[in-house]
């Protein structure tokens, strides 16, 4: 058996490239989860190696012996990645488990299958549309890298007129608490008159906003900063995925030809 919880004394140049391998690197590149999510899966105590709990960081295991579950599944290694898209509905949190026992949108998609899912960054509780979850911690960290300038597309209804000086305020950049922002692509789709839930003008704007960061709600931070709030938020688009008719709280894989979209557009 060649299942070794030692020390990385033995580590030489070339040993990553040759078994044994950390356990946490075989879960990545199995693609079970990022090599941190992997890490944490192994500290929850969710890992197995030929049937013995192992949380010790340090462990190895050859892949051509050692028999590694995650939850009781077993993990081939060179499995492919998984990628699913779910279409985020309002009133869940964009985290896989919540202390305040708040719905979470680990409960939207099949996680019991593929206990490494993460999201792709976050969309706020009451923000709905395109959240992308992956077992592919390399792609994931790329495409919010602000280096790639991946598109994410946004569909705002905001408080008030909001005019073209407002439009250009956003397209050369703002200055937000954590710096300032890049250029966004906005456009002004419909003004809209009547009362909206939470506006505080009789006037609204239903806007698109198109961003290549994603900093911390930083589409409601930077129409704030304008002068016009976000009464109404959804995500349309992220890199070259869309929903296509996928209804609220539903969830599928990508297709294979998506997944190589998805790498093109960080390339």
């Amino acid at each position: 058996m060649a299942f070794d919880a030692g020390s990385d004394s033995r580590q030489a140049s070339k040993s990553e490239a040759i078994y044994p391998m950390r356990l946490q690197k075989f879960l990545a590149r199995a693609g079970v989860a990022s090599r941190r999510g992997s890490e944490n899966l192994m500290t929850a105590g969710r890992v197995r190696v030929n049937g013995e709990v192992v949380t010790e960081l340090g462990s190895k295991v050859d892949p051509n012996v050692d028999v590694v579950e995650v939850d009781g599944q077993v993990i081939r290694y060179g499995n492919p990645g998984v990628y699913i898209l779910l279409n985020k509905p309002e009133g869940y949190v964009s985290t896989m488990s919540d202390p305040h026992a708040r719905l979470t949108v680990a409960q939207l998609v099949p996680t019991s299958e593929h206990p490494g899912l993460f999201p792709v960054g976050r969309l706020d509780m009451d923000t709905t549309g395109v959240l992308l979850f992956m077992t592919d911690g390399e792609l994931g960290h790329l495409l919010l890298s602000p280096r790639h300038k991946v598109e994410k597309r946004y569909e705002a209804i905001v408080d008030g007129r909001f005019t073209d000086a407002d439009r250009r305020l956003l397209e050369g950049g703002i200055e937000l608490d954590d710096g300032m922002t890049l250029p966004a692509k906005v456009t002004i789709d419909a003004y809209r008159n009547g009362y909206v839930e939470g506006a505080t003008q009789s006037t609204t704007t239903a806007i698109t906003c198109i961003l290549t960061e994603g900093r911390k709600r930083q589409v409601k931070r930077m129409l704030s900063a304008v002068g016009h709030p976000v009464l109404k938020l959804h995500r349309s688009q992220f890199g070259p995925i869309g929903l296509d008719g996928l209804a609220p709280g539903e969830y599928r894989e990508l297709t294979s030809d998506e997944v190589d979209a998805l790498r093109a557009s960080v390339k």
